[in-house]
């Protein structure tokens, strides 16, 4: 799969980015982020054989995902969009049936119309905070929501392991998201990292971790096999606490509430 959002939707924690490409400029052919329109072809090139689902939103946003011919639950990929939502799941919930009693929706509901609909919750009503909602899904699993009409990005990955994530920063500083590490690696160069276990991010409000939703996270420098410095892992910092989170009735919309990392 693959997301492109443009940096006027989207800011992502600087230390993404490489700090030699973001000091000096440095870089050039496969060494160098590439340019949206570019990522798009490298994707399909990628897929040349399972012709992949794509749709465009101008100059704000790209989203596009092949479905896996590999038969085991974590290398599932679903889509869904309504209500000018949209959501691309990889993985499976192992508790899918209860949820799907607990909010009420119909036997079909897969994966991602299921995380659709709780963040159409989280959105409009937010009765829960969404650590509190994310927390609640059992199994292997990570999305990407774009919400075309709020103009948000909201993205997750649960601590499976075997569900792999990355993000990364594009030429133009759009910020990529996609599942296979080969494409990230040649759009954004050295400009990238796993998505990290356990974490949210919200474009309006920055990453932070549902599992350790009373912590700060912390970026930690990256260096990869050849020995250069890449975009920074963020790991939970146990030493670090965030203010208070408001409580049930606030005026505020804190359903998604917490300070960027």
């Amino acid at each position: 799969m693959l997301a492109i959002f443009s940096k006027s939707l989207v800011d992502p924690p600087k230390e993404l980015n490489c700090p030699a490409l973001h000091s000096s400029g440095s870089g050039s052919g496969n060494n160098k982020p590439k340019f949206p329109e570019d990522i798009v072809k490298i994707f399909q090139q990628s897929y040349s054989q399972n012709a992949p689902l794509s749709l465009g939103f101008g100059n704000s946003a790209f989203l596009a995902y092949s479905p896996s011919k590999l038969l085991q639950l974590h290398h599932q990929r679903t889509f869904c969009g309504m209500d000018n939502m949209y959501c691309i799941f990889l993985g499976n919930l192992n508790n899918l049936s209860t949820l799907i009693k607990q909010y009420g929706l119909g036997k079909s509901t897969n994966e991602a119309m299921f995380v659709m609909e709780a963040y159409r919750t989280l959105r409009d009503r937010g009765p829960y905070p969404a650590h509190q909602v994310l927390m609640d899904l059992e199994g292997c699993f990570g999305f990407v929501i774009f919400d075309k009409n709020a103009g948000t990005v909201f993205t997750a990955k649960g601590a499976d392991q075997r569900i792999q994530l990355f993000w990364g920063i594009a030429a133009d500083g759009s910020v990529v998201i996609s599942d296979n590490k080969d494409v990230i690696k040649a759009s954004c160069a050295k400009s990238f990292a796993p998505f990290p276990s356990g974490c949210m991010y919200h474009s309006e409000m920055g990453l932070t971790s549902f599992e350790h939703p009373k912590n700060k996270l912390k970026a930690m420098p990256r260096i990869d096999s050849e020995g250069a410095m890449c975009g920074s892992n963020f790991r939970v910092d146990v030493t670090s606490k965030k203010a208070s989170m408001p409580r049930v009735g606030s005026e505020v919309h804190w359903a998604f509430s917490g300070p960027q990392a």
